[in-house]
C-alpha cells in the first residue's frame, strides 16, 4: 500500500534524498519510509495515544525541511502518502477505526497563522489534505489554531513548550465537533507538548482523540 501510495507524489528528483532522474520518491527512501507506525511516550503527557512512523532523520528530516521551510508540494505529497500509510497499518491492526467504514477525521496540529504564511500554507494541513485525498472515509477538518502570542518554540525544552502554549491552542472561529472518531497528526513530535494541548482543546469541544500520528519522532 506505501509504494503505491507514494508513487503519486509529484514527480521529480527525490524529495526525500535529492537524488535527480527519480519520479517522485526514490526506492531507497521508499523502503526508508515503509515503517510500520510503533508507540511512543511523549516527555509531555498527553491524554491521547501517539503513534509515530519513525525517527526525525535521514529522509523524513530532510522531507520535513523541505515541506517547511521551502514549500515543496512534492515533500508534502510524500509526508501525506506516508501518513495515508500509517493510518491504514493502524486500522489494519485494530488500533484506529477503518477510515474505509466510516468517517474519520484528520485534525492538523496548530500553527500560527504567520508561521503558515511564511511556508507558503501550513505543511501539516497540506500533508493531510494529500492523506485524505488517498484514503476514502478520511476528512479534513482544521479545528485548531496557536495564537500569535505563542513563541518559536524551536529552542525551547519539554517544560518551556508546554508554559509557551499553555492557553494558546485555541479553536478556530464556529469550530464545530465532527461526528466520528479524529486523529491528530503532526510532522515532527519534539516534546509532545502541541499534542497534549490539542488533545485539551479538542476535549473542550466534546472531542475525544482516537489517537495522535506523527510522521516523525525528534
Amino acid at each position: 500500500m506505501l509504494r503505491e501510495l507514494l508513487d503519486l507524489a509529484v514527480p521529480g528528483a527525490c524529495p526525500g534524498c535529492g537524488r535527480p532522474g527519480e519520479a517522485g520518491i526514490c526506492p531507497r527512501c521508499r523502503r526508508e519510509l515503509a515503517a510500520a507506525p510503533r508507540p511512543v511516550r511523549p516527555r509531555v503527557p498527553a491524554a491521547v495515544s501517539v503513534w509515530a512512523l519513525g525517527g526525525y532523520a535521514g529522509a523524513r528530516r530532510r522531507l520535513v525541511l523541505r515541506a517547511k521551510e521551502h514549500g515543496d508540494a512534492a515533500a508534502r505529497e510524500a509526508i501525506g502518502a506516508t501518513l495515508a500509510a500509517g493510518l491504514l497499518d493502524l486500522s489494519a491492526r485494530g488500533h484506529l477505526p477503518d477510515p474505509r467504514m466510516g468517517v474519520v477525521t484528520l485534525v492538523p496540529a496548530p500553527t500560527r497563522a504567520a508561521a503558515a504564511r511564511r511556508r507558503g500554507g501550513d505543511p501539516v494541513a497540506a500533508a493531510a489534505r494529500t492523506a485524505a485525498a488517498r484514503v476514502p472515509g478520511l476528512a479534513v477538518r482544521p479545528l485548531l489554531v496557536t495564537a500569535a502570542a505563542a513563541a518559536d518554540s524551536a529552542e525551547l525544552g519539554a517544560a518551556a513548550r508546554r508554559r509557551n502554549l499553555s492557553g494558546r491552542v485555541r479553536p478556530r472561529p464556529r469550530a464545530a465537533a465532527p461526528a466520528g472518531p479524529v486523529v491528530l497528526v503532526d510532522d515532527v513530535l519534539t516534546t509532545g507538548a502541541t499534542v497534549a494541548e490539542s488533545a485539551l482543546v479538542l476535549a473542550s469541544l466534546g472531542v475525544s482523540a482516537a489517537a495522535a500520528l506523527v510522521f516523525a519522532e525528534a
